[in-house]
């Protein structure tokens, strides 16, 4: 039988390629899914900057009653090292009805979906509304410089005519009181960084010395700690909010439905617990000190402290405006410059959510499917640049004790076994769907 027809299987053979970013290496595992490309008839095109760090893209003939679809996905994973893993992170054991391994879920596990699906429809012959373009990419984990963004930039034309997308992160469950809920992604917040300047005499470390640039620094990263930026309440996250209260029994109905108010949102999402900090994101710009960077010896009081920070807008927002609001919080003593911005939607086409949403009902009855935005970003964001409307959707039925969002990323990643070849069965569905 061909590859394909096992989507366990195929998930265990990716997590086996070791393709830790930095530095990637994404080479080996890039030619393994092109070999189950053309097992089944498949020639799919090698497109790299680095040829090291190559994507891969291929392309299935559709009857042109529809835009083509974009199925795409990176193959890159993030570190393992200073974690303790209960099996070895690249060994794709099955145990315990999980497969386990560094990127069983970001994304090696998406991308087995989106391949086992491609390469079936190829296989059998299905009727497809248009075509289909299968994109395996490199380097999400550490900005697309290799992958989703060389393509966007230099190869556009590989993308012409493309409306939506389906990649990551959507379709997992999650869990409230006892009902489960699937979010389907259709936005992502933005990234900024931004430097805060603080600067104070000078002088000799062997002096006392009160309000210079470090004790400046205490102010601000304890003002940081203390306040939280203004509430916004967004379209989607709206939508989002009012899907799951009226899922849920009174008297945490009305509560969720608080949120909705910007005079009660923070002190409900306090009340909420865990579930308030998942969403605390989605209501906020934020802000995260990450670096400091000053002082040149141990004995002399530096004039000049730095601090990074990572900032993560509401779509639509735009740097000025969040400066705007960091300002408030830390006062004019702070010198705020952005030094990166990485604009992403300012807002979602919900066009297929209705078709996305049915097929996630149908593999689960009791589930039920929620708008979502992403509190970090995906490579949809350069998708984005060409007007192609990314969609989250990559289904993932997890137990009640387990959280998504805790374990990408984490040790002991791993995924339910039988979610592999359910989450494959929902893409399938979506190629056969798509334009009708």
């Amino acid at each position: 039988m061909a590859m394909y027809e096992h989507p366990a299987q195929l998930l265990q053979q990716l997590i086996r390629f070791n393709t830790t970013n930095p530095p990637g290496n994404e080479i080996e595992c890039i030619r393994f899914i092109q070999g189950v490309l053309a097992e089944v008839g498949i020639e799919a095109a090698i497109v790299a900057k680095d040829e090291r760090r190559p994507n891969l893209v291929a392309r299935l003939k559709g009857q042109g009653t529809a835009s083509p679809l974009l199925l795409q996905g990176h193959v890159d994973v993030v570190t393992t090292a200073h974690q303790e893993w209960k099996y070895p992170p690249f060994a794709a054991v099955e145990s315990e009805g999980f497969i386990w391994g560094r990127g069983a879920l970001d994304m090696k596990g998406g991308v087995t979906m989106m391949l086992a699906a491609f390469a079936r429809a190829q296989a059998e012959g299905i009727p497809l509304p248009g075509d289909v373009i299968l994109t395996v990419l490199s380097d999400e984990e550490v900005g697309g410089e290799y992958g989703a963004r060389y393509l966007v930039e230099n190869h556009a034309h590989l993308f012409e005519g493309v409306r939506y997308s389906l990649g990551e992160f959507g379709g997992f469950t999650m869990h409230l009181g006892n009902r489960r809920f699937y979010p389907i992604q259709v936005l992502e917040k933005q990234c900024t960084t931004i430097q805060v300047t603080l600067r104070g005499p000078g002088g000799h470390g062997s002096l006392p010395f009160k309000d210079g640039a470090m004790a400046r620094l205490g102010h601000v990263l304890q003002n940081l700690n203390g306040h939280r930026l203004p509430v916004h309440i967004g379209p989607v996250i709206e939508l989002m909010i009012k899907g799951i209260a009226e899922a849920m029994p009174e008297p945490l109905q009305g509560l969720l439905l608080q949120l909705l108010d910007p005079q009660k949102t923070d002190t409900v999402l306090d009340m909420l617990g865990d579930f308030g900090q998942t969403l605390d994101a989605l209501l906020h710009n934020t802000v995260n000190a990450t670096m400091v960077q000053g002082g040149e010896q141990f004995n002399v009081i530096p004039g000049q402290i730095v601090l990074t920070l990572d900032g993560r807008m509401l779509p639509g927002f735009t740097p000025a405006e969040m400066l705007a609001e960091l300002q408030a919080v830390l006062g004019d003593e702070a010198e705020l410059t952005v030094s990166y911005f990485d604009p992403g939607s300012a807002r979602a086409d919900m066009s297929l959510y209705a078709m996305l949403a049915e097929i996630l009902r149908e593999s689960d009855p009791e589930g039920v499917p929620i708008p979502y935005m992403m509190p970090a970003v995906t490579d949809g964001r350069f998708f984005a640049r060409l007007g192609i409307q990314n969609y989250g959707f990559l289904p993932v039925k997890l137990p009640e004790d387990f959280s998504f969002l805790a374990t990408i990323h984490a040790a002991n990643e791993r995924i339910p076994v039988g979610a592999v070849e359910a989450g494959t069965d929902a893409v399938y569905k979506v190629l056969q769907r798509f334009g009708r």
